[in-house]
């Protein structure tokens, strides 16, 4: 390879870890909005008391959740990129409203301890996505089959109140979202397209890719928690 060559290599590799900073990125800006809002939520105990006590607000903001969730999926491509990042952000504030009820549950130290459990598990299951020469597409592929299943039975268990089922799926819901997070990140490496490098296009790949990882992530924490979360007396 001579240098001419050397140096495209390199600057592609720069370039494709640009992109991967975006994604991490507007990620964390998701966190961050998230966490602000159950904060500000939780400076105020009677706007949580109101919001667990009013089931058409609970019901009302999970499925504004789950409408946005699948507009950034299925018509990202028709919005402006600052379109995305707004429904992005959005979409984190609302998680971050519908998240501040467990702070009337679980202990704010075992909720804080068990975030940077979160995180740790989540990093290193990035880095292992995106370092690995294995294809895990089988990987998640099935992880999301299992996935449509928890889903089902934590339908079936709204009803059966079960305590034994709730522990099953939590450790269930943990090995679904280890496996999906290593092929997210994984996918979101190849998501990578040189053409697009500074076009609105690449934003909003990125605003895709960064919404995969945040839920990826609280899922893991709201598994985690469910097990090792200190419940208050």
């Amino acid at each position: 390879m001579d240098i001419s060559q050397s140096t495209l290599v390199t600057q592609a590799e720069t370039e494709a870890r640009r992109f991967i900073h975006m994604v991490y990125g507007w990620m964390c800006a998701g966190l961050a909005v998230s966490g602000a809002c159950s904060f500000y939520m939780v400076s105020d105990p009677r706007m949580i008391a109101n919001f667990v006590r009013t089931p058409v607000l609970m019901w009302g903001l999970m499925i504004a959740e789950l409408g946005l969730v699948f507009v950034l999926a299925g018509m990202i491509s028709r919005m402006s990129a600052s379109t995305a990042k707004f429904a992005f952000l959005f979409y984190a504030a609302l998680t971050g409203v519908s998240l501040s009820p467990i702070f009337l549950v679980y202990t704010t130290g075992s909720i804080a301890g068990v975030f940077f459990m979160t995180a740790g598990l989540f990093g290193a299951l990035c880095l292992y996505g995106y370092t690995t020469k294995t294809d895990l597409t089988s990987v998640g592929n099935f992880a999301f089959m299992a996935l449509i299943g928890l889903i089902i039975a934590s339908v079936v268990n709204w009803f059966l109140h079960s305590a034994a089922l709730q522990w099953i799926m939590s450790y269930a819901g943990i090995l679904i979202f280890t496996a999906l997070t290593a092929y997210d990140a994984q996918k979101i490496k190849a998501m990578y397209n040189p053409a697009e490098d500074g076009t609105e296009n690449e934003t909003k790949e990125a605003i895709l890719g960064a919404l995969a990882l945040y839920l990826d992530f609280i899922n893991l924490f709201i598994q985690l928690l469910q097990l090792f979360g200190n419940r208050r007396d």
